[in-house]
């Protein structure tokens, strides 16, 4: 019942009730990335031409858990984003020596970037000597 319920109503886990009816009814799977988000895009009617598929498509992505939009990857968004019609599991993506890792958003924990002078950081300030002086009639 539990699980139920957090379908129902949350969409941070993983998707809602609603996401996962609309996919099933609408959706073709397309692949999935290294992060284990699955990415679909709408189902298409066998006597359609390819303008009115291609001006009517739609893409989605379900997220594995948690969802962080952040951890979708170069290839996969460039295909969300109608960039481009194949998609990383059709053509492989080149990935380029310069490229880092994916690092996660840390936004809202403890490994946050919090700059010197920040209320939440251990660091003090730097001493700050003021660009100009206050006027005094």
């Amino acid at each position: 019942m539990k699980k139920f319920l957090l379908l129902l109503f949350t969409w941070w886990g993983n998707t809602t009730f609603g996401t996962w009816l609309h996919t099933k009814r609408f959706g073709e799977f397309v692949g999935k990335d290294e992060f284990g988000n699955s990415y679909y895009k709408q189902k298409v009617p066998k006597n359609a031409s390819y303008a009115d598929v291609r001006r009517g498509e739609r893409r989605w992505v379900v997220y594995a858990d948690p969802s962080e939009a952040s951890r979708i990857p170069a290839g996969w968004h460039g295909w969300m984003h109608y960039r481009t019609d194949v998609a990383p599991s059709q053509d492989e993506v080149p990935h380029w020596p310069w490229e880092r890792a994916h690092q996660p958003n840390m936004t809202g924990t403890a490994r946050a970037y919090r700059p010197a002078g920040s209320l939440l950081s251990s660091q003090k300030p730097a001493e700050s000597h003021p660009d100009y002086e206050a006027w005094t009639p």
